[in-house]
């Protein structure tokens, strides 16, 4: 008898172990999501503004889930955020894991429905005129961004969710209506790294941009006028506009193996591919100097 109280005693105490293992497998953990942009190309464009209302998680691949602790609404200008620089848009407690997807619900106008006097995204134009930014599915179903992230128990994970507006905003009907596509992607900051350098022998009449692609995805068609509601250069991970003295920065890169492309705009909007530089090692946490010229 002693010796099946002993057996029994022992699988009660490796149960409640186990139950306690479990409990803590699943605790908690947060998630502090930053926003930053790359520029429009458009000069008559002053400032690009998004008000984000809420947000959604996706754990896993699984349902998608409101993060309750948001407050909103908070109004952003994204031109503000370039080079690096970053706004916070708030921290959040989850369940710790893998996170498979966010979506940013959006006080977006809806393509084709009444338009609102005072939109919450809309582009304010050089002249003082504000034109609503139309964001398809933003305040339904949310503006998805791509990218993984794992939340640690008892540990922050920080992200930052890249806009890019020169791939994002189209304008359409003679530039009259201006469309945010859906282009976000997520980095985990302390996996990222960055390429920065300067570009020499510039034309003064130029305009200068400069994109980073996931090695050998670039395409020469990639260049070519878009047609429609397309953008130019639509698989670019990242892009920068080269300032007139040559400097530029390419901020939040997932460590791997990248190849930039430098495109030149005239005073016309012809664009043309001025040089490509292949098999640029990103590492996390560190720079990438990569110095050229034209």
């Amino acid at each position: 008898m002693k010796k099946l109280h002993i057996i029994s005693a022992l699988i009660l105490i490796s149960s409640f172990s186990f139950s306690c293992q479990s409990d803590e497998s699943i605790g908690t953990g947060k998630l502090a999501i930053s926003v930053t942009d790359s520029p429009v190309d458009a000069s008559d464009v002053k400032a690009v503004y998004v008000t984000f209302t809420g947000l959604e998680y996706q754990n896993n691949g699984g349902t998608w889930e409101t993060a309750t602790t948001f407050t909103g609404p908070k109004t952003i200008n994204l031109l503000e955020l370039q080079n690096g620089k970053t706004s916070l848009l708030g921290d959040f407690n989850l369940t710790a894991g893998n996170y498979t997807g966010l979506r940013f619900k959006l006080d977006a106008p809806t393509r084709g429905t009444n338009v609102p006097s005072n939109p919450g995204c809309y582009i304010e134009m050089v002249s003082g005129e504000k034109k609503p930014l139309f964001v398809p599915s933003g305040g339904q179903s949310g503006y998805k961004a791509i990218g993984n992230f794992n939340v640690p128990i008892n540990g922050v994970v920080e992200v930052t969710a890249d806009f890019d507006l020169r791939k994002s905003i189209v304008a359409t009907g003679g530039n009259t209506t201006y469309l945010l596509n859906p282009t976000i992607k997520i980095t985990v900051n302390n996996q990222s790294g960055e390429i920065k350098g300067t570009i020499s022998n510039l034309a003064t009449n130029k305009m200068y941009i400069i994109y980073a692609y996931s090695k050998d995805v670039y395409s020469t068609g990639e260049a070519s006028n878009p047609t429609g509601e397309n953008v130019r250069f639509p698989n670019a991970i990242s892009s920068s506009k080269i300032d007139p003295v040559g400097i530029y920065t390419l901020p939040f890169l997932a460590a791997g193996n990248y190849d930039l492309i430098i495109a030149s705009i005239d005073a016309n909007g012809n664009v043309l591919v001025e040089k490509q530089i292949k098999g640029i090692i990103v590492e996390s946490k560190k720079t990438t100097t990569i110095n050229s010229s034209i």
